[in-house]
């Protein structure tokens, strides 16, 4: 029987160098210092690596060499699938690659699951630092984040992280203008769609309990700017319904939508805290023969493209410029040793969704 057929071994670094008799270091700057050779060399380095089959440095010693992994790691307590499906996060995403890419940098994304303690992913991620995204306050993954000896941004929250720059909007003031905007419009039964307020499932009306524990700060306070709102023509916080939802997605806004109109039919204008929850009450109400806005308002945060489509009333927030700026609070540190925190302007988009109360909820307004 005849023997395998012989096989060239790829070319080393070192027997590279010696077929063109150069040192070690000229083909390794070839690679990865190229202004150190004149351009005939550098061409003729790598065309004798493309034609001996040499594969280049091994990035994995390059990187424990010069302690450099060369990437920007993404913490995503979700699944990774929810950055692509997600338009705030696409969009955040986006922003962030353009900062990687004018800096030379690669993007790792670190998605870890909000259920699970479970950190590894963040202990073994080979970045040089971390981009955090919109998680909650005692986040086991974000602890881990911080255990680790690399600069880190925050997106969103958590809000106040000793050490650790941050860049977001002032939910609060946005959502106070949206509501302000509905009351002017003579709204006083209100009724709110909130994403997930803390740890644990629940979908279903938040309690004041609830509420006064979130430890996600962006919900939190958002709330907070709904409540200043209605507290300034004397609605009762109490009398708001709030349902939560564990899941950020349409069919989950459009089930609490249903839940909510269904236990309180009264309500004129719907408040979601987000985009997506604000797209599926629409469709709630279309299925149910809702007119909007003549029977019901409703109302999101975010200004994603789907809504802007759909002509709803929103909160328009950069999601892309916020991708944008936390990569240049990463990438761009240097040697500061004091954190930033970046705020950046919100606006208030007034579209279709938004109109009157029915006729016989005007008289709250004095009509």
């Amino acid at each position: 029987m005849a023997g395998p057929p012989n096989v060239r071994r790829p070319a080393t670094l070192a027997s590279l160098a010696a077929e063109l008799g150069v040192s070690r270091t000229t083909v390794s700057n070839a690679y990865n210092r190229p202004d150190q050779l004149s351009a005939p060399l550098r061409a003729r380095v790598l065309e004798a690596a493309r034609r001996l089959g040499y594969p280049g440095p091994d990035p994995v010693a390059r990187s424990l060499r010069t302690r450099k992994a060369g990437a920007v790691g993404l913490l995503l307590t979700e699944a990774l699938s929810y950055a692509f499906r997600d338009p705030a996060a696409t969009g955040f995403l986006e922003g962030l690659a353009l900062a990687c890419e004018q800096a030379g940098q690669g993007l790792l994304l670190v998605p870890v699951s909000p259920d699970h303690a479970d950190v590894t992913a963040v202990h073994q991620a080979g970045v040089d630092g971390f981009v955090v995204y919109s998680v909650r306050e005692d986040d086991p993954h974000f602890l881990a984040v911080l255990e680790r000896p690399v600069p880190t941004v925050v997106c969103d929250q958590p809000m106040n992280v000793e050490g650790v720059d941050r860049v977001g909007v002032d939910d609060r003031s946005g959502m106070l203008a949206l509501t302000r905007h509905l009351t002017g419009l003579g709204h006083r039964r209100f009724g709110v769609l909130c994403m997930r307020l803390a740890a644990g499932h629940n979908d279903g009306p938040a309690s004041a309990e609830r509420q006064a524990n979130a430890t996600y700060p962006v919900q939190r306070n958002r709330l907070a700017g709904i409540r200043d709102g209605l507290a300034e023509v004397g609605v009762d916080w109490a009398d708001v319904p709030v349902h939560e939802r564990f899941d950020h997605s349409v069919d989950a806004g459009q089930d609490a939508a249903a839940e909510l109109l269904a236990a309180h039919p009264d309500v004129t204008a719907l408040v979601c805290t987000s985009d997506i929850l604000a797209l599926g009450a629409l469709r709630h109400a279309a299925e149910r023969d809702l007119a909007v806005p003549d029977q019901l308002t409703i109302t999101g945060f975010d200004g994603v493209p789907e809504a802007e489509r759909a002509g709803l009333t929103t909160v328009r927030q950069p999601v892309r410029e916020k991708g944008r700026v936390a990569g240049e609070l990463l990438l761009e540190r240097g040697d500061r040793n004091r954190p930033r925190q970046i705020t950046l302007p919100t606006e208030l988009v007034v579209g279709t969704t938004s109109g009157r109360p029915r006729v016989e909820e005007r008289f709250f307004s004095g009509w």
